[in-house]
């Protein structure tokens, strides 16, 4: 939403203790979002059927339309009767500050999920991804990917700032890949007392995002990967451009690419992103993707990506 007047000039200095204020906005706008459904949409628009877990609420219907027509499988969701699903509601007032709420709702019970009953068999995902979530579900989701011997990505984004060091290590710890951008890589190695020596230890590969500067990609056995960023067009919504990149990535990873090429790929959709309004909004051109590619990664780069690309727009 949006109020077309500063936050600042509503407050009486001696009076916050009784604050009681409405502000009256002029713009609502609302999204899907949550970093499940957006990596998982944008895995489906990259023409992956990736299966998605997680709670939501009995308002989950229309989203979950929206997510099954790009071909993700909603199976797995949790529906509870009782709550919403998760949402976040955010008012920003024309210095572009923000008061804003984040309702857990069905989040919260993400924890009674078990990944146990279908995960590790036959015809079972070959990667989990365990994203932020209920901290408790994150920690059931990963120990239960050990002890079934499934490869899963560690993906504790937002959730570091709340959750401490052993719980982080036990996110961390027999990891393939480890996601975090470059203040979140950071706040683990602080909450966590270990060196990036031992990060290598516990996670296969670290993937680092850096904004403008694009993604390191550094691996248990030394080696080190810079992807530089696809140049964007413009500026409009970076909510969700770390999804991008993750979704992009994976993709890249599920078709055979090399670490590099899932990399740039997970850059193309990251633009992508962030040229649009909201995180799910953009739309996918074959034709017009295959050539900022090759703008940004030269010709070779370009081709051995486009052979994993979907042609439907």
């Amino acid at each position: 939403m949006h109020f077309p007047g500063r936050f600042a000039d509503q407050f009486v200095p001696d009076q916050l203790e009784r604050v009681s204020l409405s502000f009256l906005v002029d713009d609502l706008v609302i999204r899907r979002g949550g970093v499940a459904g957006n990596i998982a949409y944008a895995m489906g628009v990259l023409g992956e059927r990736p299966l998605l877990v997680g709670a939501v609420g009995p308002d989950f219907a229309d989203y979950r339309a929206e997510l099954e027509r790009v071909g993700v499988d909603c199976t797995r969701v949790h529906v509870c009767d009782d709550v919403h699903t998760a949402r976040f509601m955010c008012t920003t007032d024309s210095d572009m500050r923000q008061i804003a709420s984040f309702y857990t709702g069905a989040m919260a019970r993400a924890s009674e999920i078990s990944l146990s009953e279908w995960v590790g068999g036959a015809g079972g995902p070959d990667l989990v991804l365990i994203g932020a979530n209920d901290p408790d579900a994150m920690l059931r989701h990963t120990r239960e990917c050990r002890e079934l011997g499934v490869a899963f990505v560690a993906d504790p984004s937002q959730q570091l700032a709340r959750m401490e060091g052993p719980a982080i290590r036990q996110l961390v710890e027999g990891a393939r890949y480890l996601i975090t951008n470059d203040y979140e890589w950071e706040l683990l190695l602080q909450k966590t007392g270990w060196t990036e020596a031992q990060v290598a230890e516990r996670a296969e590969v670290r993937i680092t995002t850096l904004g403008e500067h694009g993604a390191q990609l550094v691996g248990r056995d030394g080696f080190e990967l810079k992807i530089g960023v696809v140049p964007e067009t413009g500026k409009v919504d970076p909510t969700g451009v770390g999804d991008g990149f993750r979704a992009g990535f994976l993709a890249g990873i599920a078709n055979g690419l090399s670490l590099e090429r899932a990399g740039q790929l997970g850059s193309l959709v990251a633009v992508n992103v962030l040229e649009t309004d909201g995180p799910q909004e953009w739309t996918w051109d074959r034709d017009s993707s295959v050539a900022r590619l090759r703008d940004a990664y030269g010709p070779d780069a370009a081709d051995e990506i486009a052979a994993s690309l979907p042609t439907q727009s």
